[in-house]
C-alpha cells in the first residue's frame, strides 16, 4: 500500500474547485486495462455534426419511458397510444426543471454570465426535471381529463426505466457523477470525461453512475410487478417516491457533491422530501384501505336487514 496524493473534484458555484485528499491506493496487476476503459462522450462525427453519447442515451430514456408507459397504459385499459402526448409533455417541463434547478444551484456563476449557462450542453440536474416532468405531465392529464393518480401508477416505473437508461450516458460522457477513490476492482477512470479528469493515471474511482443504473433498473422492475397488486390509486406512484430518494440518497455517499445542509449534498436533501411525501401518502393509503376492509362487513350487515 502507498499513499497517492490525488485532486478531489467538488462543484462550487458553478466551477470546479480542487482539494487535495490523502486516498491509500494498491496498483492493481490490471491497471492498464482499468485505466483503458475509456468513456465515449462523442459516438460519431459526421462534418460539422458531431452525436454525443449524453443525448443520445438520454433520448433513449425518453423512448424507453414511453414504450413501458404504453404497457402500463394498456393495462389499466386506456390507449397506449396516449404514452408519446405524456412524453412529450414531461420532456419539456422535464428539461426545463432540470435547467432551472442548476440555474438556481449555481445562481452566482448564472448572474456573472447568463447566456452561458441559459445555452451549455451540460447543465441539467435530475430531480429539477424529475419535479419539472411531473408538472408538464400533470398539465397534460389536466387538460385531456385523466384520473391523475391512475395515470401516474402507469408513469411511475417509466421514469424509474428511463432514469436508469440515461444514467449510462453518464457513464459513457464522463459527466462527473463518479464517486469518491476507490481500490475495489470495478473501480475505473474516466480520462476523457466531459467535465475534465484531474486524477493521477494509477486513481480509480467508484463507477457510480453504473450502481445508479442498477438502482433505478430495479426500482421499475419492483414498481412494474406489483401494478396488477390490488391497491389504491397512487401507491406506485408513491412507492417511486419513497425508493427513488431511498436510493438516490444512499449514492450520494458514493458521489462527489458538495454538501448545502451539513454534510448532506443538494440531491440527499430533496431525497428526504421525497421519501417523506412518499412514506406520507403509502400510510395515508394503507390506513384508509384497512378502513374500509373493517367497514365493509358492517355495510353488508346493513344492507342484509334492509331487504
Amino acid at each position: 500500500m502507498r499513499q497517492v496524493a490525488v485532486r478531489q473534484v467538488a462543484e462550487s458555484s458553478g466551477s470546479y474547485k480542487l482539494k487535495d485528499v490523502r486516498v491509500s491506493t494498491e496498483l492493481a496487476s490490471d491497471q492498464t486495462l482499468r485505466y483503458d476503459r475509456r468513456m465515449y462522450p462523442v459516438l460519431l462525427e459526421l462534418g460539422p455534426f458531431t452525436v454525443y453519447s449524453y443525448g443520445v442515451m438520454m433520448a433513449l430514456g425518453f423512448v424507453a419511458a414511453a414504450w413501458l408507459l404504453g404497457k402500463g397504459l394498456a393495462s389499466q385499459g386506456r390507449d397506449p397510444e396516449f404514452a408519446s402526448t405524456l412524453v412529450l409533455w414531461a420532456a419539456i417541463g422535464g428539461l426545463l426543471g432540470a435547467r432551472l434547478l442548476f440555474i438556481l444551484a449555481h445562481w452566482s456563476a448564472f448572474l456573472a454570465d447568463p447566456w452561458a449557462l441559459l445555452f451549455t450542453g451540460a447543465g441539467f440536474v435530475w430531480h429539477g426535471g424529475l419535479l419539472g416532468g411531473i408538472a408538464g405531465v400533470s398539465v397534460c392529464i389536466r387538460r385531456y381529463k385523466l384520473p391523475w393518480l391512475e395515470t401516474m401508477d402507469a408513469i411511475a416505473p417509466a421514469i424509474a426505466l428511463g432514469h436508469g437508461t440515461g444514467r449510462i450516458g453518464c457513464q459513457l460522457a464522463g459527466d462527473g457523477d463518479w464517486g469518491p477513490p476507490t481500490d475495489l476492482p470495478w473501480g475505473m477512470a474516466y480520462p476523457n470525461a466531459i467535465v475534465g479528469w484531474d486524477y493521477p493515471p494509477d486513481v480509480f474511482v467508484h463507477p457510480t453512475p453504473l450502481y445508479e443504473l442498477a438502482a433505478y433498473f430495479a426500482i421499475a422492475a419492483v414498481l412494474w410487478n406489483r401494478r396488477t397488486a390490488v391497491h389504491r390509486p397512487g401507491c406506485l406512484f408513491w412507492g417511486y417516491l419513497l425508493l427513488a430518494g431511498i436510493a438516490r440518497f444512499c449514492l450520494e455517499f458514493v458521489r462527489v457533491n458538495p454538501p448545502l445542509w451539513g454534510s448532506f449534498s443538494q440531491a440527499q436533501v430533496i431525497s428526504i422530501g421525497l421519501m417523506l411525501v412518499g412514506a406520507s401518502f403509502l400510510c395515508t393509503s394503507f390506513l384508509r384501505k384497512r378502513e374500509q376492509e373493517q367497514r365493509a362487513p358492517a355495510v353488508r350487515n346493513t344492507l342484509e336487514k334492509s331487504r
